[in-house]
């Protein structure tokens, strides 16, 4: 139960807000505490909303046990059904006040990489790309592609882009893992199903706060950036390979003809990458609180099946099939999936929580 105290402080703080809004002249001021107001804003509602219910419960309390006995069964009667009520919007609320992940509403770099299964596996990741590229464009984000090496048939060896807009890592951050394909591809003769696989990485962009690098830890070096068969596609040295010394993470861009572009995207996907990396750090310190969760955040898991002969789509973290493959690979009906898992994340940290209390 959500103590009457912490209620009082929400709204308190709520109204402290409002308040020093109307008197804001500051320009910056202005943005904190609008964006404080803004995250408030539905938990205050919300709180309100417990507060005047357990008002009337008591008042109700009170009657019920009056000596007029027809307001008394009439008191009663409507204190049953708010005791019905008042469970529902407390655990709404006890939702909305879990810990937010800082990262929740930053911008993403998404990769997609082909695994186990040949130009089969090329073309599935080209499937899951082009899936995120539509879910993206239905959420209102932008995407930019950053780098692609792209297959035969219309597929990928790994492509890159920065997915940007409101919240997308709260709504991406649960599809980094392995994906998994059972179809008959188009070069199979004899109508044998086969089984392909594509990893997927979703990465939260950092702030320019969140993480430094130190430039005396970087090597950087130049070349001609090279296309299929490693043959030279720019007469000059565009191409750029950055290192950070520390970690060995590795990340190589050439996909512009300037070398300063490339290199300003490769600095962000480095940053991106060391920022992921230390997010894993500090989650595998917590890893006994995170055990069976569904955002474990580990890539080389197997999480979802898509069989193209049943038309079925499995996520097997949480247990859920569907069967409209055909609308979720079109990126049309994936939100269903996505949503399914954002609330059992939910449910799996409040349980925790309330564990630990």
């Amino acid at each position: 139960m959500i103590p009457q105290e912490k209620l009082d402080a929400l709204v308190a703080k709520f109204e402290k807000i409002e308040k020093a809004m109307s008197t804001a002249s500051g320009a910056e001021e202005i943005v904190r505490l609008s964006k404080e107001h803004g995250e408030l804003k539905n938990v205050v509602e919300k709180s309100r909303e417990l507060i005047s219910v357990r008002k009337q419960m008591a008042e109700l309390k009170e009657l019920s046990e009056g000596d007029d006995k027809d307001m008394a069964e009439m008191a009663y009667d409507e204190l049953q059904e708010l005791k019905e009520k008042a469970p529902e919007i407390e655990h709404d609320l006890q939702i909305m006040l879990l810990p937010k992940d800082k990262a929740d509403d930053s911008s993403v770099i998404l990769e997609v990489r082909a695994g186990t299964g040949g130009d089969e596996a090329a073309i599935f990741a080209g499937d899951l790309f082009r899936m995120y590229q539509r879910y993206a464009q239905l959420q209102g984000w932008k995407m930019e592609v950053l780098s692609a090496s792209e297959s035969d048939k219309n597929g990928y060896k790994e492509i890159q882009a920065n997915i940007s807009g409101d919240g997308v890592f709260a709504k991406m951050k649960f599809e980094s893992g392995v994906h998994r394909v059972q179809r008959v591809p188009e070069t199979e003769t004899q109508g044998r199903v086969h089984t392909s696989a594509a990893t997927v990485a979703v990465l939260p962009e950092p702030e320019d706060v969140d993480i430094e690098i130190n430039d005396a830890d970087l090597r950087i070096d130049v070349f001609r950036a090279s296309g299929p068969g490693g043959q030279s596609v720019n007469t000059t040295d565009s191409a750029v390979r950055i290192t950070h010394v520390p970690t060995g993470v590795v990340v190589i861009q050439q996909d512009e003809k300037s070398q300063h572009k490339n290199r300003a995207k490769a600095m962000k996907v480095l940053r991106a990458r060391l920022y992921d990396a230390e997010r894993a750090r500090v989650d595998a310190e917590r890893a006994s609180a995170r055990k069976g969760m569904v955002g474990t955040g580990d890539r080389s898991e197997r999480i979802r099946t898509y069989n193209y002969p049943q038309s079925r789509v499995t996520d097997h973290r949480i247990g859920l099939t569907l069967h409209n493959l055909d609308e979720i690979i079109r990126g049309d009906g994936l939100d269903p999936v996505i949503e399914a898992l954002i609330t059992q994340d939910r449910a799996d940290r409040l349980s925790a929580m309330q564990e630990d209390a």
